[in-house]
């Protein structure tokens, strides 16, 4: 397999997991004060959308790249 059809395959798999998955989100942990041994941390939650129409197109992208690699290989 030639790097060109190994991009394609990994673009297919990110594209159909933005499909599959349209949003998420992330935790992360801040220490706000600390006094001594003692510590006072707070939670921020980001959450994250993909576009459908972006996702749509890396998969298509993919196809093509996976397709160009076949018709190369002949």
């Amino acid at each position: 397999m030639n790097m060109l059809m190994s991009l394609g395959v990994l673009l297919v798999v990110l594209g159909g997991i933005g499909l599959a998955v349209p949003s998420f989100s992330m935790r992360q942990t801040h220490d706000v004060a600390t006094i001594g041994d003692l510590k006072v941390q707070t939670q921020e939650a980001t959450s994250y959308a993909i576009p459908p129409l972006a996702s749509g197109a890396v998969l298509a992208l993919g196809l093509l790249m996976i397709g160009g690699g076949l018709y190369r290989r002949r």
